[in-house]
């Protein structure tokens, strides 16, 4: 009997072991099984944060607090290009498909602006430009044109509906801050409309007073000039490549390193998808860099004294623009002199409707 029991109790502790060791089994196989699954939940929703950065929209202000002890003459204009305030500007990325726009050749621009009787003394004469005169790129062949006077004026015609387009998309907005202002209520939509302005012209407290100052255009004679003086006429790599028809630096994003640029400066020029895109560029940089805020000062008092602007005072105060300084604006009035370039400054877009004449 004794052996009987003794029996009986082996058998039931094997049983329990048995059964210990088959449930221990099969939660680390469901462990085990789990663990690949648990470790992709975990990493995609608890993984920490990170900062990704578009380099081609990164905040200049980084870069120049990252840049502060270089006091050369970098210091002085390493804060050209803010791209903060460009991102409504067509500019080439960092991971952006670098696809060239249609490039017609010269004598095929030529040509077209003969057929539509796109001529540069009828132009002064009428001061009237037709705005469908535009190109995206300017033609391989303008640097190969061996007659100063006639690669002069062909870029002259590329370029001068352009800026005066940009231009009047300045005066349209000049117009309505100005009706804004004028208002009793503003309007939810004003009040956007405001807050995108204010972020265009790198304005942080809505101060109304720098807006109204900062908001207006560029006289049509000086930008030909510094768009002549920065690509040689058109004929420049970073012209001919990268639409860049003021050679505006930037330290982020892509753009065209220059050849013989000394090893210790990082910066590029910057290269625009269009012409056009160039053009906007530059009037913003004007409009909203600390460097000019004597330019745009002057701006302002002509335009409360006689409402014109004249280029040949407004040059004196883009010294910063270019290392060479003073000799820079003095290169620049010859331009402006020696090609007549103030017979512009009146010119206007050919209305195509009445409502468009009206605006103008």
């Amino acid at each position: 009997m004794k052996k009987k029991k003794t029996f009986k109790k082996i058998k039931d502790h094997s049983t329990i072991s048995f059964f210990k060791t088959l449930i221990l089994s099969f939660i680390l196989i469901s462990i085990f099984a789990a663990l690949p699954n648990s470790i992709f939940f975990v990493k995609k929703n608890f993984k920490s944060n990170q900062i990704v950065i578009n380099s081609s929209k990164q905040s200049f202000d980084e870069i120049l607090d990252k840049q502060k002890s270089n006091e050369t003459i970098n210091e002085k204009i390493k804060d050209r290009y803010s791209w903060n305030i460009f991102e409504d500007i067509d500019v080439f990325g960092k991971n952006e498909e670098d696809k060239d726009p249609q490039r017609l050749s010269a004598t095929t621009i030529e040509e077209l602006f003969k057929y539509n009787g796109y001529d540069l003394d009828k132009v002064k004469e009428t001061k009237l430009v037709n705005s469908g005169n535009q190109l995206t790129r300017l033609p391989k062949e303008l640097k190969n044109i061996e007659s100063p006077r006639k690669r002069k004026k062909l870029f002259i015609q590329i370029v001068l509906p352009l800026i005066i387009e940009e231009n009047l998309k300045i005066r349209f907005d000049r117009k309505k801050l100005f009706q804004i202002l004028n208002k009793n209520n503003t309007t939810n939509r004003d009040k956007a409309w405001l807050d995108l302005k204010f972020k265009q012209y790198g304005i942080k407290n809505k101060d109304f007073a720098k807006l109204k100052i900062r908001m207006d255009e560029i006289p049509v004679s000086l930008a030909i000039a510094q768009a002549a003086k920065e690509t040689g006429w058109g004929s420049s790599r970073f012209a001919q490549e990268g639409n860049a028809l003021f050679g505006q630096w930037t330290w982020s994003g892509e753009g065209i390193r220059p050849l013989e640029v000394e090893k210790d400066k990082k910066h590029k020029v910057a290269k625009f998808k269009i012409l056009k895109a160039s053009v906007r560029a530059y009037q913003r940089n004007l409009n909203t860099h600390s460097s000019y805020k004597e330019f745009r000062t002057e701006r302002a008092i002509q335009r409360d004294n006689e409402g014109k602007l004249d280029s040949l005072k407004l040059v004196n105060f883009l010294e910063k623009y270019a290392e060479t300084g003073k000799e820079y604006t003095q290169v620049l009035k010859k331009i402006i002199t020696q090609n007549n370039l103030i017979d512009f400054d009146e010119v206007e877009i050919l209305p195509t409707s009445l409502k468009m004449k009206n605006l103008i």
